[in-house]
């Protein structure tokens, strides 16, 4: 089992430029092979990530929440896993290279340093602690998705602002299409961090005796799901569409990302465990 540990840690990275690779060619040239083979790829890819992560699972006795390295290669599946859905129910296929990218440079960083992990914390090895995890991270890439489509749509806008049409124009789906995707991301995103904290609001008082409800993730991520969900009322409810929404979840993207820099590197949590 750690001989295929070792082998698909040093293949993903590969695998996963080669599906980055297919998308770009695609992106380029738009062939009707390429658009039905790099499906295929990313497929495999997510196969193959899916057997790493359930092979380090069983042979270490625990999930890859372990350290920032093992998180790193979690989040790469996380986004893919996230991005192969929806490019199945919307059947949007020009964008993914736009997100492909960012799984490969996070299991690139991991591949380069994760090492293998027998003796954890107790406390990481329960299931409840890691479905949390899991389901915050499905959540943050959803997120990072949204923040994608929120840039692509503010480039495609501009275009057509400046009356430029080149590659952007012809490859990617309309301004509305754009929209939605964010939208559609943010909904993935927005359920799957909700499931997390109410995972956390179950069980983190009685895993932990020094648990605060003003510990500096807590609230955090409390700000977070808050933008996120005004964000989804305001499309929803109010009727809020276009830059003026797009802008919302950038927002909501840009505060996730500095508290997660914030409390994993400079404040003080009870959730810092490596």
């Amino acid at each position: 089992m750690i001989q295929l540990i070792h082998a698909l840690n040093i293949v993903l990275p590969a695998v996963y430029i080669i599906t980055l690779t297919a998308y770009l060619m695609d992106f380029r040239k738009q062939t009707s092979l390429l658009n039905n083979s790099k499906r295929i790829f990313l497929f495999i890819t997510i196969g193959m990530h899916f057997l790493y992560l359930a092979a380090r699972t069983i042979e270490f006795n625990h999930f890859p929440i372990t350290n920032k390295f093992e998180i790193f290669t979690l989040i790469a599946f996380s986004i893919s896993f996230s991005y192969f859905i929806l490019e199945l129910l919307s059947d949007v296929r020009g964008t993914g290279l736009f997100i492909i990218i960012i799984p490969f440079v996070f299991q690139f960083i991991s591949s380069l340093f994760i090492k293998d992990l027998t003796v954890v914390p107790e406390v990481l090895l329960n299931r409840l602690l890691s479905l949390h995890v899991i389901s915050a991270m499905l959540g943050y890439s959803g997120f990072a998705m949204s923040a994608v489509y929120g840039l692509l749509y503010a480039a495609l806008y501009k275009q057509l602002k400046l009356n430029k049409f080149g590659l952007i124009f012809e490859r990617l789906p309309s301004l509305e299409t754009l929209e939605k995707m964010t939208y559609y991301s943010v909904i993935i995103g927005f359920v799957l961090l909700t499931f997390a904290i109410a995972i956390g609001i179950i069980w983190l008082p009685e895993a932990f005796p020094n648990f605060s409800y003003l510990d500096p993730k807590i609230i955090s991520t409390t700000l977070v799901w808050i933008i996120f969900g005004v964000g989804i009322l305001a499309k929803s409810v109010g009727n809020w569409y276009g830059k003026r929404v797009i802008k919302l979840y950038l927002s909501g993207f840009i505060l996730a990302m500095l508290s997660m820099i914030f409390t994993n590197i400079l404040a003080k949590s009870f959730h810092v465990f490596y």
